[in-house]
């Protein structure tokens, strides 16, 4: 068990960083300045509360299940919402972050990457699911706003005679490119920049830094995996448009 002792002072310490968070968005003028606190509130609430259920769980497969799809469809939910009107945007981005997810997890554990245990299912699941959401929202979004930015030219090409999906064609490869770009630097800089939560996390729990290491590749090849077909997948649902797209907030 944590002394209490240490509850409080990690307590403290999360207050004073989103203390700082918060008044440098205040003194600067940004849009929605608490936003960052109240997730920070929300998160703390929400792994309280996963601890105290996986504690139980963690061992059955039917729960692990369970975990998964309330993991994915607040995943997916989030990032629709993100995406503009939530009707048309759910089917789309469920079915693209589903597809990530299944042939990331499919390949990692059929290969024998990472065992099929019931403890790697829930880790590995929540990680790449986690990613797949964060690839659909800036996938998604990037191509709405390069479809508003340049409309002009999607115009040029309609009037041509070029299908929808055509006239598109390049704000979705670009689109996709910007998507990857954070998971494609971060794998990059693995090891020299940062050091990834589940390579510490893994060390920390007593697994050997090599172990650790093959873990965390596995990992991050997963995403980078997962990211590349939900990306893909969400803007080939989008491609094909007809009118200038709304800008989001």
């Amino acid at each position: 068990m944590i002394a209490w002792d240490t509850i409080v002072w990690t307590l403290v310490g999360v207050a004073v960083l989103v203390a700082v968070a918060t008044a440098v968005l205040v003194v600067t003028r940004a849009p929605s300045p608490w936003a960052p606190a109240r997730a920070v509130l929300r998160g703390t609430v929400q792994l309280a509360a996963i601890s105290l259920v996986l504690a139980g769980v963690i061992r059955d497969p039917a729960w692990i299940a369970v975990a998964l799809l309330i993991m994915f469809s607040v995943a997916a939910t989030t990032s629709a919402r993100r995406l503009g009107t939530f009707r048309q945007r759910i089917g789309p981005v469920a079915l693209a972050m589903g597809a990530g997810v299944v042939v990331a997890l499919g390949v990692v554990f059929a290969t024998g990457a990472v065992a099929f245990t019931p403890r790697y299912v829930l880790a590995l699941g929540g990680i790449v699911i986690g990613n797949a959401m964060t690839i659909a929202t800036l996938s998604g979004r990037r191509f709405v706003e390069l479809a508003d930015d340049r409309w002009d030219e999607v115009e040029g090409w309609l009037a041509l005679g070029a299908t929808p999906r055509r006239s598109t064609a390049d704000l979705v490869r670009r689109a996709v490119h910007a998507a990857m770009v954070p998971t494609t630097d971060q794998t990059r800089t693995t090891g020299l920049v940062t050091l990834p939560g589940a390579f510490v996390g893994a060390i920390f729990g007593g697994v050997s830094p090599l172990d650790a290491g093959r873990f965390q590749i596995v990992v991050l090849a997963a995403i980078i995996a997962a990211g590349a077909i939900v990306a893909t997948v969400l803007t080939a649902f989008l491609a094909p448009i007809r009118t200038r797209p709304t800008p989001m907030g």
